[in-house]
């Protein structure tokens, strides 16, 4: 885990710092996950894959991540593994996602994301990659 919760009254304001972005973005999904459920009660069943782009490298995070929290609570996808892949321009990805169909008895389902937001967001992407974004719960 490379993600980080900070301190923040009211929303999950998170930090994630990998090697590289496509590690970030994996790890920026298994934060929004984990907000929502308890990742460890999630069985790798299916497979399904998530993608997003953005016209800068802010608004490819603000979609990535309103892209995992909709498989979460939309599409009911209990996600436990993440493993993204950038496209060529860097501000485009998909990202492989195994998991279950959403259970609240088994997942411990804790509380909806509304939205990710552009407030304190932060995207670096180097060596290593930095992210920060805040998520309205």
């Amino acid at each position: 885990m490379a993600y980080r919760f900070l301190e923040h009254a009211t929303d999950a304001l998170v930090e994630v710092e990998a090697p590289t972005l496509e590690l970030a973005l994996a790890d920026a999904a298994e934060a929004v996950s984990a907000i929502t459920l308890d990742p460890g009660t999630v069985s790798e069943k299916e497979r399904r894959v998530v993608r997003a782009r953005g016209a800068d490298a802010r608004h490819f995070l603000f979609n990535w991540l309103e892209e995992i929290s909709y498989l979460i609570v939309t599409e009911g996808f209990a996600p436990r593994r993440f493993e993204a892949k950038l496209d060529g321009s860097r501000l485009g990805a998909e990202c492989a996602v195994t998991g279950e169909p959403l259970d609240l008895s088994k997942h411990g389902f804790r509380v909806e994301v509304k939205a990710p937001t552009f407030h304190e967001m932060e995207v670096r992407d180097g060596s290593p990659a930095y992210l920060k974004f805040l998520l309205d719960l």
